[in-house]
């Protein structure tokens, strides 16, 4: 069995407290970041719009445009911020997602930035799936008022290291992503976003088990804080689960760093215990990791 995970990993998420500032959210993670370095951390994730406030009313006011790339620092300050502090910590930089806006398209989209330590970028994740949900008497949101989906599976290579899956928030809720990734080769699914206090209740565990559980890889969630005098009270609770599905370290619901140690040996063990990728009976049902997917330009 070859190892998806070359050499021991330490992961970092920032649960990072937001606000209306921009340029303050940008320091912060500054800070938060250059923290975790500090503590050793190789690969560092921030969450789901944390240069913004989260809600559809703030996606064009803090939007910011990508393409074509690179963008200039006044099209994208994010852009440039997290490039600059990914080569300052010298560290791959998961930069969460910032509100993004094509003007060739006029569309808006949830993305995500993945950068190495040299400052240069690896890739793009706009959020598949969008969060459109009601559930009476608790919540009703609807993403696609303002944001389009984007179209692609995102899988990215760490030299040194191996293969990670990135993904946003709601698309942990389909495992076709999270099983092409892992089949394709990733040791690690990164979901950064922003579960609210009803179905972080419900699922945000639950979920984030159920894809270490079904593909036997390690899954991180990272979450803003929860401010109870923002608009939208995200829930919080990061956590990092191993391939056997248990909960390696969690936050609570404010501002703080997850860290955890990764091991190539772990994926390796837990697989030759339950032996799921030699079970599979692609005789009786497709694999869904065959076919036709598509993963960017």
């Amino acid at each position: 069995m070859a190892k998806l995970l070359k050499k021991p990993l330490k992961l970092a998420l920032v649960q990072l407290a937001t606000g209306a500032d921009k340029t303050a959210n940008l320091n912060r993670a500054r800070s938060k970041v250059l923290e975790a370095t500090g503590q050793g951390a190789n690969v560092v994730v921030l969450p789901e719009c944390f240069n913004s406030p989260y809600g559809t009313s703030f996606f064009p006011k803090y939007c910011e445009q990508l393409l074509p790339s690179p963008p200039s620092e006044t099209q994208s300050p994010s852009y440039h911020a997290l490039s600059a502090l990914a080569k300052e910590a010298k560290v791959f930089l998961v930069g969460g997602s910032i509100p993004e806006h094509d003007p060739a398209t006029k569309k808006y989209y949830n993305t995500s930035l993945t950068f190495n330590p040299e400052g240069k970028l690896l890739d793009t994740h706009r959020k598949v799936h969008l969060f459109d949900i009601d559930i009476p008497g608790k919540i009703s949101f609807h993403e696609s008022e303002i944001l389009s989906p984007g179209n692609k599976v995102t899988l990215i290579d760490l030299p040194d290291y191996g293969k990670i899956g990135v993904a946003i928030c709601y698309d942990i809720r389909f495992p076709e992503l999270a099983t092409i990734a892992a089949r394709k080769g990733c040791f690690l699914l990164l979901y950064p976003g922003a579960f609210n206090l009803t179905t972080g209740a419900l699922h945000w565990e639950l979920q984030a088990r159920a894809r270490a559980m079904d593909n036997q890889v390690y899954v991180g969630l990272c979450s803003p804080a929860r401010d109870m005098k923002a608009q939208y009270h995200a829930w919080g609770h990061s956590m990092v689960i191993d391939p056997n599905a248990q909960i390696l370290s969690e936050a609570d619901e404010t501002e703080s760093i997850v860290y955890a140690n990764l091991e190539g040996e772990k994926i390796e063990e837990t697989r030759k215990g339950i032996p799921l990728y030699s079970q599979r009976r692609f005789d009786v049902y497709p694999d869904v990791s065959e076919g036709k997917i598509r993963f960017g330009e």
